[in-house]
């Protein structure tokens, strides 16, 4: 029995590669469909018959960036100890966010930056869409701090919510430095800065609170 309807003449796997160029560098508001059909070779048409809309083209391309460009970072945190993991992750992002010939920054940090900003009812999805990634990053890295303290790798008293929310923090600030246009020289710079407090963010919080207000005191006389 004859096939209905004519096959597609693109390569969808490719057009779907060129979305994410396109998504990665002009961000899902900046973007327009002109720019998307433009990069991926195809027309208007086309592209809602292969991917349905430009909000569900975003998502298939989240997964595909999430599971090749950003995914070098993740893979560091199964190296070595918990230090070497942390600092190879920064490293390995430092590195990813500058690539030549790819777009700088990561975007799943940089992919919406207008929050709450009307998209034809789309908008508010998409925001937790990213966010949803980021916290995914968040959890990749608690579980390896976790599973350092369980080894004995990390001590017992280790702060691992504050280690987990200091280096989130570094990683998507080093994202908007190279979307300004930071080298991969400072912003490796910054990882090597970011591992140098690890040893002081070790430090169980309640002690860390402690000497801040003995110091206080002190300082007060």
């Amino acid at each position: 029995m004859a096939t209905r309807g004519r096959p597609r003449s693109f390569d969808r796997g490719e057009a779907l590669r060129k979305a994410v160029e396109v998504f990665w560098d002009r961000g899902y508001d900046g973007a327009s469909m002109a720019d998307l059909t433009r990069a991926m070779g195809i027309n208007s048409p086309s592209l809602y018959a292969a991917f349905g809309s430009k909000a569900a083209l975003f998502r298939e391309v989240v997964d595909l960036y999430v599971a090749t460009e950003g995914a070098s970072g993740r893979r560091a945190l199964d190296e070595g100890t918990a230090r070497e993991a942390i600092r190879g992750m920064l490293r390995s992002t430092a590195e990813g966010l500058t690539a030549a010939g790819k777009p700088h920054g990561c975007m799943i940090v940089l992919g919406r930056c207008q929050a709450g900003a009307p998209d034809a009812g789309d908008g508010p999805e998409l925001d937790a869409l990213l966010r949803a990634r980021r916290g995914r990053t968040l959890e990749d890295l608690r579980g390896r701090l976790r599973r350092a303290v369980d080894e004995g790798d990390l001590p017992p008293g280790a702060d691992v919510e504050g280690l987990t929310a200091f280096y989130a923090t570094v990683l998507q600030g080093m994202s908007l430095r190279a979307r300004d246009g930071a080298s991969r020289a400072e912003l490796l710079g910054i990882a090597e800065s970011a591992m140098a407090g690890w040893d002081a963010l070790l430090r169980p919080r309640t002690a860390g609170r402690g000497v801040a207000r003995g110091r206080s005191k002190h300082e007060a006389r």
